[in-house]
């Protein structure tokens, strides 16, 4: 039978002094179910997961959420509470071996009746290969899984995988939950107690500092306290001298992603300049490829601009070449002028489903034949078939216009461009209705 994993490595002493010099949040880590702070709608006194570790009776889960949610904090609290052998990996530095090794393990401990918990943070960074070879253990209950990600469980779990585990969502914690947990740090015998007091707006400006990250507001607090002598006080000022610079909480491949753009997107829509160029910031700070933001503004441009101001999209475009001319960081320049004027551009979004309209009719019926006036004629043999006969040039016409429609048979009297009475697209309402009386 393979070794146990050895739940101390170092020793008695070594671990003492490993527990007094942690940092400030891990030895804050609640070691109960009662001590974690937040997610009532997940914790609460009567909800099913409660009840479940209550029971030992955990189901293989996903715990979804950003940094500092208290995603690892929840599956701690579980192998303190259930009966099972717990076994810990990251999928950042294990491997397929690792795993096998741990479903070796729990099969092993099985023919004494004793269940295994695999805590496996980070599991997205498992590739498909390595969640595959989970499956079985997972699917015949021969371990109980936790993963930890903070990237969508949906797009980056298998989901074969996931359909046989329960998602459980953590949502960053609010203001009130960050607070309780400065406080206990600040007096809890482990934390800073006797050490320094915290004035309660300099505990306001950590809440607001911390995004909703327990660990971080931990980690301020901690970088706060040091520079202080025992018994003084932290204020805002030593806040703000020890957060330094915040990191933005921007991960251009999982959900800060997604939620973003999003937000950039369709505060473009809205025409709030204000809010898109402070997406657009968020974005930048976070590394994202200026490329994908100039496309999202083209898309924009023509998407919800439209005909209302033709202009939008040639300077969206003038936008994308000076990201591929100049590069960043001057290239953040064009982009928030391009950002700024569809935001304040009217708007229009008639283009937008003239072109769906029209899809969806070529859909519903099927992709009709030209007129035979608009048939290529140049082919061997094509005016043989009529292909040219009755065609009229336009320039030939008065105003360059053809009183026919030139919509397929049976389609003449359709209509998918309808023009908004906003901005330049106004003119092109007016004479869309002239032009459409002439014909008919």
């Amino acid at each position: 039978m393979p070794p146990e994993p050895q739940d101390d490595l170092f020793g008695p002493l070594v671990e003492q002094e490993l527990a007094t010099n942690r940092p400030l949040a891990a030895r804050m880590r609640p070691a109960t179910l009662d001590d974690v702070v937040g997610h009532e709608n997940v914790l609460g006194p009567d909800s099913p997961l409660r009840t479940a570790i209550a029971g030992d009776r955990v189901p293989s889960l996903i715990l979804h959420g950003p940094p500092g949610c208290g995603k690892t904090t929840l599956a701690r609290v579980v192998a303190a509470s259930t009966n099972a052998a717990f076994e810990e990996l990251s999928a950042v530095s294990a491997g397929l071996a690792d795993a096998r090794a741990v479903i070796a393990r729990a099969r092993d401990r099985l023919t004494s009746g004793q269940r295994t918990v695999l805590f496996l943070d980070e599991i997205h960074r498992f590739n498909k290969a390595q969640q595959d070879a989970l499956l079985p253990a997972v699917e015949d209950g021969l371990i109980t899984l936790i993963g930890a990600t903070t990237e969508n469980p949906y797009y980056e779990v298998n989901s074969a995988l996931i359909s046989r585990m329960h998602v459980i969502t953590l949502s960053p914690l609010d203001s009130s939950a960050i607070a309780t947990m400065l406080d206990r740090a600040v007096h809890a015998p482990q934390g800073l107690a006797d050490r320094v007091t915290l004035d309660p707006e300099a505990r306001d400006a950590l809440v607001e500092r911390s995004g909703g990250d327990g660990r971080h507001a931990l980690k301020l607090l901690e970088a706060a306290a040091a520079g202080l002598p025992d018994g003084a006080t932290i204020t805002t000022q030593v806040v703000q001298d020890a957060d330094g610079r915040r990191t933005v909480v921007y991960d251009k491949t999982g959900d800060a992603h997604y939620d973003t753009i999003s937000a950039f997107i369709k505060s473009m829509r809205a025409s709030d300049a204000d809010a898109t160029v402070y997406y657009l910031a968020v974005m930048l700070h976070g590394g994202e490829d200026p490329k994908f933001i100039a496309r999202r503004i083209l898309i924009a441009a023509a998407e919800d601009v439209g005909n209302a101001d033709p202009r939008a999209l040639g300077l969206a475009g003038a936008a994308a070449r000076a990201v591929e001319f100049v590069g960043m960081p001057e290239a953040r320049i064009p982009l928030a002028q391009a950002a700024i004027f569809v935001a304040l551009a009217p708007k229009s979004n008639a283009s937008y489903k003239a072109i769906n309209a029209a899809l969806e009719h070529v859909e519903k019926h099927g992709a009709q034949r030209p007129p035979k006036a608009l048939r290529d004629s140049s082919r061997l043999n094509a005016k043989h078939f009529g292909h040219g006969e009755g065609y009229h040039y336009p320039h030939d016409f008065p105003d360059a216009v053809l009183a026919e429609s030139l919509l397929p048979e049976g389609m003449e009297h359709a209509h998918f461009y309808t023009p908004t009475d906003r901005g330049a697209e106004a003119q092109l309402d007016a004479r869309l209705r002239q032009l459409r009386e002439r014909r008919r």
